[in-house]
């Protein structure tokens, strides 16, 4: 497995925090290889957190790839300046760049013992305690016409999404992913307005929310060690 140290331990959870920048291919290959690592044992600690700064990212799913859209979305997508790349995980299209922190937790388990709708809860109700802990109203739901939709997005005021999360599963290990703005939106609106009106499929920009607008001027080191604070106790 590729290392993208320096690691660290926060209990019983090993903490990577990826410093250099990889391309969007890797840095989801990354996301596997931890998944199946944890799944062999070849990491010890039951729970992995990794945390970094992306490359120009659009991660579809695998099943926005069999739509008869998809060619014309990964035009669309590159001549934004993003790197179009087909996700590990499930959802649909998300746009993202250094100005995101996106995450990655691994868990361990015996077959059987983690609930997918579980897990994604109590990912999101950590998620919404460490931003609330920044200041911002955060809440745990959909927001109507989000971008890839889901029931436990996590939203500030009810009206803006900030964060989505994502799962894939193997035998003994389950992947959870998601993504927190911290920026400016209009670039990733423009994106996924284009790859959704190519692949048809309908999404309303107004509900596309960044931290820095609610709750301006808190470092982003800061806004990092509250996440992986917040995954590592789960």
């Amino acid at each position: 497995m590729t290392s993208p140290a320096p690691r660290s331990a926060h209990g019983s959870t090993l903490v990577i925090r990826q410093e250099e920048r990889a391309d969007a291919a890797t840095d989801l290959e990354r996301s596997v290889e931890l998944l199946r690592a944890v799944a062999a044992g070849t990491i010890t600690q039951p729970r992995v957190v990794r945390v970094y700064a992306p490359v120009a990212t659009v991660a579809m799913s695998r099943r926005e790839s069999r739509l008869p859209g998809f060619a014309s979305a990964r035009r669309s997508t590159v001549a934004r300046g993003f790197t179009p790349v087909i996700r590990p995980t499930g959802g649909r299209a998300v746009g993202y760049d250094e100005t995101c922190i996106v995450f990655d937790v691994v868990v361990r388990e015996a077959e059987g013992s983690i609930d997918q709708a579980r897990f994604f809860r109590d990912i999101g109700n950590a998620l919404t305690g460490a931003l609330r802990g920044l200041g911002v109203d955060a809440r745990v739901g959909d927001v109507p016409g989000e971008y890839c939709p889901g029931e436990f997005s996590v939203n500030a005021r009810g009206a803006v999404k900030l964060i989505g999360t994502s799962q894939r599963a193997v035998r003994g290990a389950r992947l959870l992913s998601g993504m927190l703005p911290l920026a400016g939106v209009e670039r990733f609106t423009d994106v996924l307005l284009a790859v959704n009106e190519a692949l048809g499929l309908d999404w309303d920009p107004a509900t596309f929310g960044t931290l820095g607008v609610e709750a301006a001027d808190v470092p982003r080191a800061l806004v990092e060690d509250a996440l992986v604070d917040a995954l590592a106790r789960g």
